[in-house]
Parts: structure tokens; sequence; C-alpha cells
């Protein structure tokens, strides 16, 4: 089974997302900062990391940092309420798969996730 590591501060956001997920069959671990989802995906190591870009204590692109430095293939998705083009660039070179502008379209979201992980 892939495992699916979903951060965000919102917890609304992150249920949806598990709830999402575990319909298509996939673990999913949840994290609500960023020192949670570095120690989650230690923990778990996960297929796939749902990002978001505001979290508080670290933000995204630090996490993304970390996460990249811990395991260089694992692909990012990362997801913020804020539609920061140089964000989206910084994302970018730094090896996020694909970045989605809140609200984002849930079919979108899982559609590439199952990309992602079902090849």
């Amino acid at each position: 089974m892939k495992n699916v590591l979903i951060v965000d501060d919102q917890e609304g956001i992150r249920l949806l997302l598990q709830e999402v997920f575990k319909q298509e069959g996939y673990q999913t671990y949840l994290a609500a900062d960023g020192y949670e989802a570095l120690t989650m995906a230690k923990t778990h190591g996960p297929d796939c990391v749902l990002l978001d870009m505001k979290i508080p204590g670290m933000d995204g692109i630090t996490i993304l940092q970390e996460l990249k430095m811990m395991y260089p293939q694992l692909p990012v998705v990362m997801m913020t309420a804020y539609g920061e083009v140089d964000a989206q660039e910084t994302t970018e070179k730094l090896g996020a798969v694909k970045y989605f502008s809140k609200p984002f379209n849930i079919a979108e979201v899982k559609e590439t996730v199952n990309k992602i992980l079902k090849g």
C-alpha cells in the first residue's frame, strides 16, 4: 500500500484529503506543522507528499528542501492559498512536481496523486 503524507495547518483540509486518498486505497498520514511533517516522513517513508506553503513554524519551501535532502526522489505536490508566482517557480526549482492554488479542484489533486503513485 502506498503512503501519502498530508501537511496542512488547516484541519479541515487535512481531513478532506485524508478521506479522498483513503478511498483511493492509500495509507495516509497527517501533519499540522513542519516538524511533525519531517518526523512523519522519517517514520513512515511516504511515497508522495501534499504540502501546504504557509505552515506555522516552518514554511513550505523549508519543509520541501528538508524532504528533498532526505528523499531526493520523493514526489511533493505543493498547495497554497496564496497564488504567488515566485513561490511556484521556487518550489518547482526545488523539485516539487505540481503546484495547486487553494481553493483547489479536489478531482485534479486526486488525479495528480494517482498519476504519481499508480504510474
